[in-house]
């Protein structure tokens, strides 16, 4: 990774994160040039980007499409900066990302739908491909995986004239920091996690086939079903009988990683456990909304990140395996996991002494819960 960065032009045009995310997946989509080492591109990056680093990006200029815009990204937003006053003095039309990868990694939008009455609101963290929600009818509201910038959710709320009420956790989340606590205690509400999970702070314990539901006269509830594998505690919590949000326990295209706590072969057979006698016994028909989504998933602007669970079935050979033969193959799925996640659960737990400014730090870069 480079150490030295040199000061922002101030004649490049640059382009927010926000923006950004309001073209990806569009006909506007912009052509995203990344000009980072390869080993840093590797390790976290916008999807879709071409890398070219800073040294060799006038010899490979040709590489760099003329027909498009172009936006220039790198960690900060200096690198960037510097690739955008060449690409400009080439005549190309381009903007730099202002603030880098820092900046993507705090920018949210938002997709909503309807289900039985209630509106739905999937919160999207999109450089962290973290999804969280806000289930809503009549004046409250309800929230499921809240990421750390708390006052998202609060404003969301406020839009809507929602008062959350409830806040909620799917399991201890090990690739960010998770915003429950601190949400309910800004919101005045209450806090429900997993009792299999471990937290040292006050909390109402979820038990499976507890049911919570919202004023309106809707008929909305939210059910918790107990499904161990990636986590001990990890609960998904079905709606109406028509969602599912699923946390990590199943994704669009994978299944919760369950090798984090150091107990691969027992948090496999759990998670296989799970699906089978939880999750897959649902109607094909039940819509599957996961917390987290991956690097390859397309992420449309007001279109939700979600499957069905009969899709799920045709797409994700692994759901198929039986017990023995899932286990092997979580086994040799191995992939990295998240930066300074034995921190981050610390955190999660309430037992990090690190500040607020540490934290934050710490959970820059992708997740890496799926397999």
């Amino acid at each position: 990774m480079s150490s030295i960065e040199d000061s922002v032009g101030s004649e490049v045009e640059q382009i927010a994160a926000s923006q950004l995310a309001r073209l990806l997946g569009t006909e506007d989509e912009p052509f995203l040039l990344d000009v980072r080492q390869p080993e840093e591109v590797a390790d976290w990056a916008i999807a879709g980007v071409h890398n070219i680093p800073l040294g060799e990006l006038q010899r490979r200029l040709p590489e760099v499409p003329t027909d498009r815009p172009v936006v220039a990204v790198c960690r900060s937003g200096n690198r960037s900066s510097q690739a955008a006053e060449q690409l400009s003095g080439a005549g190309y039309a381009v903007r730099n990302l202002t603030g880098g990868m820092g900046a993507w990694g705090q920018v949210y939008d938002t997709a909503t739908w309807d289900v039985v009455g209630a509106q739905v609101v999937q919160v999207r963290r999109r450089g962290k491909g973290c999804l969280s929600y806000m289930i809503g009818s009549g004046d409250e509201a309800f929230v499921v995986d809240p990421s750390t910038h708390v006052e998202t959710y609060r404003a969301l709320a406020e839009e809507r004239s929602w008062r959350i009420t409830r806040v909620f956790d799917t399991h201890l989340h090990a690739d960010h920091l998770s915003g429950a606590r601190e949400l309910s205690r800004r919101s005045q509400a209450s806090l429900h996690l997993s009792p299999f999970d471990t937290f040292d702070f006050p909390y109402e314990a979820v038990q499976d086939d507890q049911v919570f539901s919202l004023p309106g006269g809707t008929e909305i509830s939210v059910a918790a079903l107990h499904t161990p594998g990636h986590t001990e505690g990890s609960v998904v919590f079905v709606i109406g009988g028509e969602a599912v949000l699923s946390g990590d326990t199943i994704f669009v295209d994978s299944v919760g990683r369950p090798d984090l706590a150091e107990r691969a072969e027992e948090f496999a057979r759990n998670l296989h456990r799970s699906l089978r006698q939880k999750v897959l016994v649902l109607p094909d028909e039940t819509a599957i909304f996961p917390a987290h989504y991956g690097s390859n998933t397309r992420v449309v602007p007001e279109q939700p990140v979600a499957t069905t669970l009969g899709r799920l079935g045709t797409s994700v050979p692994a759901l198929s395996l039986d017990e023995e033969a899932f286990v092997t193959w979580a086994a040799a799925t191995v992939t990295p996991r998240p930066p300074n996640y034995v921190e981050i659960v610390r955190a999660n737990m309430g037992r990090s002494p690190l500040g607020p400014g540490e934290l934050a730090q710490l959970e820059a870069g992708p997740n890496r819960c799926s397999l």
